[in-house]
């Protein structure tokens, strides 16, 4: 079963460093300033001739609350008009963006991220929607993955009405813990009723997908806490759950600074919140995709991962990572072959971009070839646990064991540590690697340095 995975403390604790998520190869950390519009549009052009389908993302920043453990682009604020500029921006980059796109190109998958999109009124949600399908060639028949992210202190019946009228048939809401005491300790106080009256809204409407997320690591919380909030949704029965590990980088993260770091679980207890999370969802019959992620058996991620179809962008696992990526929005980032690009993510630089007409990217990076081989690879590893190496070979033109010389004494001793199978045809990740299959791709990143890994998070 792909979902046969096998704790091993020993093991979690040697291989549970910090690494990226791979979202991307290589990741945002290596993007630069020489990469800027031109690069983009060039790109559109060559995806509008091939009329590759197309995947779009729309940062909203807005939140009317800060939570203490965050970490996107956000911008905290209690006065909903300054949601309407930052809307007539967006839609004069949609349109500089648009007019590269070929209306034969379907947008097979669109999702609304931030921030928190419902932050917008509703007025406000069907302007941004009906500027979108008059510029991309959005489907109408409840066909595309259409997802937006809910905060369900900010949404009620007739938001989730409003949503499902527009198109969207997939939401992801954001709860983290329901323990008041932790609520407290990251600033986010929110019900277990507002939550089940969001995910009953669903269901009645007729959504195809709901996701919920959790964070584990965070202030206050304990084992046994954690537990009872993940039994308390596991009864919601949501088609997906994200259970992700909090990365304390006040650093970077002001408003991690909020937080004291003497009331943060230690390493110990991290890793039994995680072990127990691993058993609560198993024994209710959730299947283990992949690093933090999670999905009932009929899900498509898990039908895609049975069939060897699943994919990863920068929207996490996904059935469409087929399409090119376009990203709108401050600090959003497009995907458009091999070129990856990034919006400013200063609001205010972002805005100024567009009202003088110009779009938006600040910087990016090119994949070469090397960057090609390595991607595929990782993906192939995050969403099969396998890798045949007669294909890479192949479309690469390398003799594999020849080309990874310099890292082949680490996978003999990951194979040793019972972490996977390395023969002539390829390597099977084992019980035991799946969950530290970021480990094992990090062994793969030409640029992962000793420097840059304090910017992610923790395998484990």
């Amino acid at each position: 079963m792909l979902d046969d995975f096998r704790w091993d403390s020993d093991l979690v604790r040697r291989y549970s460093l910090t690494g990226p998520r791979y979202t991307s190869y290589p990741t945002a950390v290596q993007f630069h300033t020489q990469i800027g519009a031109f690069d983009l549009l060039h790109a559109m052009r060559e995806s509008r001739k091939a009329l590759r389908p197309l995947s779009l993302y729309v940062h909203i920043p807005f939140c009317a609350n800060v939570c203490y453990y965050c970490a996107c682009n956000k911008v905290i604020t209690k006065d909903r008009g300054r949601a309407q500029l930052y809307l007539e921006r967006l839609e004069q980059e949609v349109d500089l963006l648009a007019c590269h796109v070929d209306p034969r190109q379907v947008v097979e998958q669109l999702h609304l991220g931030g921030g928190t999109p419902t932050f917008l009124g509703h007025a406000q949600m069907r302007q941004l929607m009906a500027h979108l399908r008059r510029r991309f060639h959005l489907l109408d028949d409840d066909s595309g993955d259409y997802s937006i992210e809910i905060d369900p202190r900010e949404a009620d019946w007739s938001t989730m009405g409003m949503l499902r009228d527009l198109g969207f048939n997939r939401v992801s809401l954001g709860v983290q813990d329901l323990d008041p005491v932790v609520q407290r300790a990251i600033n986010r106080l929110q019900s277990l009723d507002e939550t089940q009256a969001i995910v009953d809204a669903a269901r009645t409407l007729q959504f195809r997908s709901v996701n919920i997320d959790l964070i584990y690591g965070l202030p206050k919380q304990t084992p046994e806490g954690f537990a009872r909030t993940l039994d308390d949704i596991i009864a919601l029965q949501p088609d997906r759950l994200s259970v992700f590990n909090y990365a304390h980088l006040p650093e970077r993260f002001m408003p991690q600074r909020r937080i004291d770091p003497a009331d943060l679980p230690d390493a110990e207890q991290k890793l039994e919140m995680f072990s127990r999370t691993l058993n609560q969802l198993s024994q209710a019959g959730y299947r283990y995709i992949g690093m933090d992620h999670f999905a009932l058996p009929d899900d498509e991620l898990a039908i895609a991962q049975e069939d060897a179809t699943l994919q990863r962008n920068f929207q996490g696992y996904s059935t469409h990572a087929h399409c090119d990526l376009i990203g709108l929005g401050v600090s959003a980032i497009s995907q458009i072959g091999d070129l990856y690009t990034q919006n400013s993510n200063d609001l205010t630089d972002y805005q100024n971009l567009l009202a003088s007409s110009q779009p938006a990217t600040r910087r990016g990076l090119r994949c070469t070839t090397d960057d090609r081989l390595r991607r595929a690879i990782i993906q192939r590893l995050m969403c099969n646990f396998n890798l045949k190496f007669a294909p890479i070979e192949s479309a690469f033109s390398i003799v594999f064991q020849d080309y990874f010389s310099d890292i082949w004494l680490q996978l003999l001793t990951m194979a040793e540590d019972g972490l996977l199978d390395i023969d002539a045809e390829g390597i099977q990740i084992k019980p035991a690697g799946k969950l530290l299959i970021r480990a094992i791709c990090m062994v793969f990143d030409a640029h992962l340095t000793v420097n840059n890994r304090y910017r992610f998070s923790q395998v484990i």
